[in-house]
């Protein structure tokens, strides 16, 4: 294992990639080079104090933005990658699999049901707590012998020379400039390094908000995943595994993660209200398939937008994950897409060290966006048309999108289609 603390501040330091954020997408994305590059020298800067990366760390011990109490839907694509990296035992014992998926439309007629012993397999994916993911991740680039990571560090500046790049990092962690073959940002949908660089977006808002919580309810959710299509927009609800609280309470909690999609209009009066009445308020959105409503932990707000950068690869450089797409939550599918991406760049980057080419030479990276940007563009056009399709109340529309959901269910050709690219499993890997 590197030692992390090996080097003073202001030293010139060397690095063959250098990871510019450690949330999901930049630690999965250190675990998969550590896997597929393992002669390689890879630094991990996050700008937030997370504790250094241990084996031992608790699955409540890491802070961060990241790593908080949402639950995240995994393809079993995304499934099939952290498998291949090695993540995917430790993760098992936290994912809760999806059996069924149940798609309806609040008020009509057209519903679909989507099961895992129709497509033959185990579990058409799988929800996981972020708190859960976050430190497994952590415990893996801590056993690493060519990953170094810096937490609280922050890039302050990248200059592209002729045949690296260099970045300066400032924070209690470490102060210094790396050399580095290749920069890959992984800093958030509002990356301050990608507008830094004057790398624009492409932005569509939808003039709407998600509410993301996880809830009780007083029956199991039994492995199904509920699509709400509602006047006022989709609404998610996720099977999270239960959770035990102890003798006083007597019994397990039945756990959801919620994800509700409002008009912007109108999501201040719903955040505002009490535990109670935003119980109530969801109970008359969603109806009583898992019983009553019982409990609400915290609740996040989000604005919703698409967002995609117009260039994701230059000479010495590459964005990811919400840096460079940032899609509505409607089906699942932003995370899924970025693990793909981080999949692909890792066995590119293989494939030009075994080859002794540069890594950040642009011939190389061109291999990797080539390879994905069909795969993008096809997640990028389904979520915005699923958004424009459910969140409109024209009676065509209505109408259209009804009778689809009912070809879904009854059309023996369709479903396995759909299925394939939900999951994740439309694209090799």
């Amino acid at each position: 294992m590197l030692d992390r603390n090996a080097f003073s501040t202001n030293e010139q330091l060397s690095a063959d990639i250098v990871i510019v954020g450690g949330g999901l997408v930049g630690a999965s994305l250190a675990c998969s080079l550590a896997y597929h590059c393992a002669d390689l020298h890879i630094v991990v800067l996050e700008a937030q104090p997370v504790p250094p990366p241990r084996s031992d760390i608790e699955l409540n011990a890491a802070r961060h933005t990241s790593y908080d109490t949402r639950g995240t839907a995994l393809s079993y694509g995304t499934r099939q990658i952290y498998e291949q990296i090695g993540i995917w035992p430790q993760l098992a014992r936290y994912a809760n699999p999806i059996h069924t998926v149940h798609i309806s439309d609040k008020n009509h007629l057209g519903n679909a049901q989507i099961s895992k012993d129709e497509e033959g397999l185990d579990a058409l994916g799988y929800v996981v707590e972020n708190q859960c993911i976050g430190p497994i991740l952590l415990q893996a680039i801590a056993a690493a012998d060519n990953i170094q990571w810096y937490s609280p560090a922050v890039v302050k500046k990248l200059t592209k020379l002729a045949d690296s790049t260099q970045v300066v990092v400032s924070g209690e962690a470490i102060n210094a400039t790396f050399d580095a073959q290749l920069v890959v940002i992984c800093d958030g949908a509002d990356s301050p390094l990608r507008n830094q660089l004057g790398i624009s977006t492409d932005e569509r808002s939808y003039h709407q908000h998600a509410i993301i919580a996880n809830v009780s309810t007083s029956l199991p959710n039994n492995h199904v995943a509920y699509e709400r299509f509602t006047d006022t927009g989709p609404m998610a609800l996720l099977p999270l595994a239960e959770f035990n609280p102890g003798d006083n309470v007597g019994r397990s909690l039945y756990r959801s993660a919620l994800v509700w999609t409002l008009p912007s209009g109108c999501v201040k009066e719903v955040l505002d209200l009490d535990d109670d009445s935003f119980l109530q308020r969801l109970q008359q959105r969603f109806g009583n398939r898992l019983g009553e409503f019982t409990c609400v932990g915290k609740r996040f707000n989000y604005p919703l937008s698409l967002v995609a950068a117009t260039e994701q690869v230059r000479s010495g450089l590459v964005v990811m994950g919400n840096a460079a797409h940032s899609l509505h939550p409607v089906a699942g599918q932003g995370y899924n897409l970025a693990m793909r991406d981080v999949h692909w760049l890792s066995c590119v980057l293989a494939n030009a060290a075994k080859n002794n080419e540069p890594l950040g030479s642009l011939t190389v990276l061109r291999r990797y966006i080539n390879q994905q940007k069909v795969d993008q563009q096809r997640v990028l056009e389904f979520s915005d048309k699923v958004v424009k399709l459910f969140s409109n109340n024209n009676k065509i529309l209505t109408l259209g999108r009804n009778l689809g959901l009912i070809a879904l269910d009854l059309l023996p050709g369709i479903k396995p289609v759909f299925v394939r690219y939900a999951m994740g499993m439309h694209a090799t890997i």
